[in-house]
């Protein structure tokens, strides 16, 4: 194997570890679009300077990337040190331990990025290692590292997925016309780009008027080969979910006839409509309302019981606004166009109550990006 970039052997140990450890976070990116609903792990073992082996989750039900890393260094392995973004596992899933993996291995020494926060690992696999006199270090490349798996992590601590709000609007802030046409504000490039947040997400979260409005397909639209995956199976879908307090998503809805499973959230009594629905293919399931509407909070808690970590959220200014209102919105993606479209345009979101500076919705900017002609903006709400 070879070693790694940077002359590792002339660094001070502190320097080598984030050296490597950034190794393992590159690895585990790699797993960007595949491994939902398991977290994106590297893993990179290192023996007297030289990397001896190195892997990444690529599937759920799959090799974690500790055991990749330890199949493909072999006996180099024993007395080797094992640089991972995520605590190895301690307990039985769809795959044996890691951490037993590990310990037989007889690696000297772990270096892990942050404690896992699943309620099952939470630590045990750490004490694990240690009782059977392995080293273990806590904290290399931490704030890195959450960055791979912000679902996961929101959904085994919080209960609830991290919520990415997608819109694409003119640079006076209007979503569509006043008609309802939108057609097309933002660039070819800026929808490539969104296929490829698409394709990251657990579920994208629409409302029904937009289906109504715009019969969206919501699905991932790039081939494997497309997404950089070494593979040539189909790319995941996303699980579609439609706010619907009513039930009136029509039964030929596009998103209905497409690969990949089908959710529609609502309140109200399920009618014909709603047999006419699940005879489509689409599981209904009735929610708690809030103002005579889905109680989005609910909505959010059932998908993370599902194993949903991330949703994006592409809806129109009510729904939008009604889960910025909610405390639910982790991020705004928002692709500006260099465009104008008036005054009379439909807006962002729709926030009431909004009457003083003082109320108004502060953002951080965490990254502005040009993407072809639009700019495309991430924000964190500051609630």
């Amino acid at each position: 194997m070879t070693t790694a970039s940077g002359s590792p052997d002339c660094l001070p140990d502190s320097a080598r570890a984030r050296l490597y450890m950034a190794r393992a976070i590159r690895l585990a990116e790699r797993g960007r679009y595949t491994t939902d609903p398991n977290p994106r792990v590297g893993c990179v073992l290192v023996r007297e300077g030289m990397i001896v082996g190195e892997g990444w989750h690529q599937r759920a039900g799959g090799p974690h990337a500790e055991i990749l890393a330890l199949a493909a260094a072999g006996e180099q392995a024993r007395g080797a040190t094992a640089y991972v973004t995520l605590e190895p596992c301690a307990h039985h899933g769809r795959t044996p331990p890691c951490t037993q993996a590990l310990i037989a291995a007889q690696v000297g020494r772990v270096v892990c990025a942050m404690i896992d926060p699943d309620p099952r690992v939470a630590g045990r696999g750490i004490a694990e290692l240690r009782q059977a006199g392995i080293a273990v270090e806590v904290g290399c490349l931490e704030t890195e590292a959450r960055a791979l798996n912000p679902g996961f992590i929101k959904r085994h601590t919080q209960g609830r997925p991290y919520v990415r709000c997608k819109l694409a609007a003119s640079l006076d802030g209007r979503t569509a016309l006043a008609t309802g046409e939108s057609r097309w504000i933002s660039s070819a490039s800026s929808r490539r780009d969104v296929q490829r947040w698409r394709a990251a997400s657990s579920a994208i979260v629409t409302g029904v008027g937009t289906v109504l409005g715009d019969d969206p397909r919501l699905n991932v639209r790039l081939s494997a080969t497309e997404l950089g995956l070494e593979t040539d199976e189909p790319v995941r879908q996303p699980l579609r979910v439609v706010v619907d307090s009513y039930w009136r998503t029509p039964p030929g809805a596009r998103l209905l006839n497409l690969p990949g499973q089908v959710l529609i959230a609502g309140i109200g009594p399920k009618g014909p409509s709603a047999a006419a629905l699940k005879a489509a293919g689409a599981e209904l399931i009735q929610l708690p309302e809030r103002a005579g509407r889905v109680d989005l909070i609910a909505l959010m808690e059932e998908l993370a019981r599902r194993g949903v970590n991330e949703v994006m959220l592409e809806a129109g200014a009510t729904l939008s606004g009604a889960a910025v209102c909610a405390g639910l919105v982790d991020e705004i993606l928002l692709y500006q166009a260099p465009c104008l479209m008036g005054q009379a345009a439909r807006g962002l979101f729709d926030l009431p109550g909004i009457d003083t500076m003082a109320e108004r919705v502060a953002l951080e900017i965490l990254e502005v990006r040009q993407v072809s002609a639009d700019l495309r903006i991430r924000a964190r709400p500051i609630l």
